[in-house]
């Protein structure tokens, strides 16, 4: 089985975590490096992070999160937003490809109007909807990096967005999408791995 394969069937959700392990910042350097790589629209990278170590700003996120006790056990919270107006960004993103002579400046043109009418075109919903999806493949890389690492995650949509989002004084562009709990997972209460469908019930083949 390859390396690959194996960190697949080892990540899952961690429901609880040894408390009081130190995750080193040099630990979600690493992660970040790698997780720049993570496919977004047009490249426009929507995704953004908040890690939350301090045990106190962790405490009041937890009763953000209906007191879930799994924030209060994780080493970190990490909080993924995802930007509804990072295409107004995309000049930053394509200039220094221009700069480096890699696009035209007609290509350059180009592309920030592809950019630019898609997302103006298709209104603040979509911004929303794009916001969500570039961010949600992002935060999906962020935990197979993690786990490579050796830490367990797991995923958490139960918190109050409009909480959190004063707690942590997070702009009106950038939406709050999962949080995250990270640490050493407490295997001693680990549930049995929830029943997973056949391919043949969620694939199917247009062949």
């Amino acid at each position: 089985m390859s390396d690959f394969k194996q960190l697949i069937k080892e990540r899952r959700s961690a429901n609880n975590f040894i408390k009081g392990v130190k995750i080193p910042k040099e630990d979600f350097i690493e992660i970040f490096e790698l997780l720049k790589l993570a496919p977004s629209c047009f490249n426009i990278q929507h995704a953004n992070y908040i890690v939350i170590t301090d045990e106190a700003k962790k405490e009041a996120l937890r009763e953000a999160a209906f007191n879930q006790y799994k924030v209060h056990t994780a080493s970190a919270a990490i909080l993924v937003l995802g930007d509804k107006e990072a295409y107004k960004t995309a000049d930053k993103i394509y200039s220094g490809m221009l700069n480096l002579k890699m696009i035209s400046q007609f290509d350059y043109d180009q592309m920030l109007l592809d950019v630019n009418n898609l997302y103006e075109g298709r209104g603040q919903d979509f911004q929303r909807d794009e916001a969500i999806r570039n961010a949600a493949l992002s935060a999906m890389m962020f935990m197979l990096i993690a786990k490579d690492k050796g830490w367990d995650t797991c995923p958490m949509i139960g918190f109050d967005p409009d909480r959190v989002k004063e707690l942590l004084n997070i702009p009106e562009n950038l939406e709050p999408v999962v949080l995250i709990t990270m640490g050493k997972e407490d295997t001693s209460k680990r549930r049995l791995r929830g029943y997973r469908k056949p391919i043949g019930e969620f694939v199917k083949f247009e062949e």
